[in-house]
């Protein structure tokens, strides 16, 4: 696939997207999020791909929504979107039509595509992340970062609200208390913080930065079942929404039933006997269970 604002490489079955506009440290505008999004469905649809890893170019990693054409160009719905297929959310009175298209948090679609990943993602963020170029994180898996990367949650500095999911992602991965203290502040934040606080997993040299990031998704790749992977991203993520650990058991039953009768089972057994790496047989494309997916996705409106 040919991309504007992002470059996107495939070396032994591990996939690095690397946010491409260094010029204005990788501010996101429409048609990146649109080739964000994008290329998240060629991940998904490429057995050649095992694990994600996402990076920016150049000194920053991103540095949020493109404010080159002011707060009308990155937040206002009347005037950004009146373009859109389904038009304006902004009715002749002024009050607005929630249930458009065009209402969305372009933020927060991007969001949910890497949330319904069948690829594990890791983020390595090589400098500074701030408004979306921080929230895109919190969907990722794994998360490192260069003791130069920096990331604020700036949304009330900027006159708005959270935004990219973060209100649910955020809280989820470094509890209310911290979620709170750093979104309410809109402080920017330094990689030992972000670390201290759980965010990230490990902070390393510059240098050091896509190094652990590929010694990390290599070790998924070569010794995990692609398709164990994909069940267990979803299993994971989902069950952080489960009332009672009954939900959990239910569908765990149902990937050890399904799973144990593959020849990826069999391959994970045999490999272990045989003390080498395993190679295994089925493809996210072709053999996910016929009880995938386990849930009905929401609608919008």
């Amino acid at each position: 696939m040919n991309f504007q604002y992002i470059r996107y490489d495939v070396k032994d079955r591990i996939a690095t997207i690397t946010l491409n506009r260094p010029e204005v440290f990788n501010a996101v505008n429409r048609a990146m999020m649109d080739e964000l999004i994008a290329v998240f469905d060629e991940t998904d649809r490429d057995d050649k791909v095992s694990v994600v890893v996402v990076t920016g170019e150049g000194k920053g990693f991103c540095g949020g929504a493109d404010l080159s054409k002011g707060a009308d160009g990155a937040f206002n719905k009347e005037k950004n979107d009146a373009a859109a297929l389904d038009g304006s959310p902004v009715r002749p009175d002024g009050t607005i039509d929630y249930s458009k298209e065009s209402a969305r948090d372009g933020g927060g679609k991007l969001a949910l595509r890497i949330f319904n990943s069948l690829k594990p993602v890791i983020g390595a963020i090589n400098g500074a992340g701030v408004g979306i170029g921080a929230s895109m994180l919190l969907p990722m898996d794994i998360r490192i970062a260069s003791d130069k990367g920096r990331l604020g949650f700036v949304y009330a500095r900027r006159g708005i609200v959270f935004e990219c999911c973060s209100s649910w992602f955020l809280p989820r991965l470094v509890g209310i208390a911290k979620a709170m203290e750093w979104s309410l502040s809109g402080r920017v934040l330094g990689a030992d913080e972000l670390k201290a606080g759980g965010l990230v997993s490990e902070v390393v040299p510059p240098e050091q930065l896509l190094p652990r990031a590929y010694e990390i998704a290599r070790e998924i790749a070569d010794n995990t079942a692609p398709v164990s992977v994909a069940l267990m991203r979803q299993m994971a993520w989902r069950s952080l929404g489960m009332s009672h650990p009954m939900e959990a058991h239910r569908i765990e039953s149902r990937g050890i039933c399904t799973r144990g009768r593959t020849l990826d089972a069999k391959e994970g057994v045999q490999s272990f006997l045989e003390k080498r790496l395993p190679n295994f047989p089925c493809t996210v494309s072709k053999d996910m269970p016929d009880y995938f997916p386990w849930w009905d996705e929401p609608k919008y409106f």
